[in-house]
């Protein structure tokens, strides 16, 4: 009995070591050190933004070859022509319009009728006046009147300096005066401006 037990101790003996070797805890895997970061590739595009609200194109001095200026907007390049619905001929007749000595720091209001000449008092200006436009809209190339309302009213005008076209550029048809956006494409001179008031209706 004394040697059985002795046999099962030594076999205990030699077998548990071995065991263990077999089972040795798996080793935590090494930190990783972090490779140096590549940088992407940069944007050279455009930013992108909200889509700005729209604008009423408004042309430049029209005449031919010239572009017209739009907020985020291509413009045809070409002659214009004025269309004026006869629904405008037959109701509007005259315009009101302001002139302002900047050196005196006056204004004076005068009437004009349309497709007229008028010289302004005491200056070497005059002002060639065509077609009105009660609610200007640009059509391509052609220049006309969405309704017979006065929502956006253009007058259409030539300025001379003695015999010197000076608005709009030589060579180009007609410079616009917006009543309700006089900034837009205005008439500049050192001394004297000059804007539209309003559309006079017949009668």
């Amino acid at each position: 009995m004394k040697e059985k037990v002795l046999v099962l101790i030594l076999c205990l003996a030699v077998v548990l070591p071995f065991t263990a070797c077999k089972k040795k805890e798996p080793q935590p895997p090494a930190p990783q050190t972090p490779g140096p970061v590549m940088p992407g590739p940069i944007q050279t595009g455009p930013i992108p933004s909200e889509r700005a609200p729209s604008a009423q194109m408004m042309p430049e001095q029209m005449g031919t070859g010239e572009q017209f200026a739009g907020p985020g907007t291509m413009m045809p390049i070409g002659k214009t022509q004025v269309i004026v619905p006869d629904s405008v001929k037959n109701t509007w007749n005259a315009a009101r319009i302001v002139v302002e000595d900047k050196i005196a720091k006056t204004k004076q209001e005068y009437t004009v009728k349309f497709n007229s000449d008028f010289k302004i008092p005491n200056s070497n200006l005059k002002i060639h006046v065509g077609d009105f436009l009660p609610d200007f809209r640009m059509e391509g190339l052609n220049l006309t009147s969405a309704s017979n309302n006065p929502n956006n009213p253009a007058l259409a005008i030539r300025v001379y300096e003695g015999e010197k076209q000076i608005f709009p550029a030589p060579g180009k048809n007609w410079g616009w005066l917006f009543e309700k956006v006089p900034l837009i494409h205005p008439f500049e001179h050192q001394k004297y401006s000059i804007f539209l008031k309003e559309g006079l209706r017949k009668g």
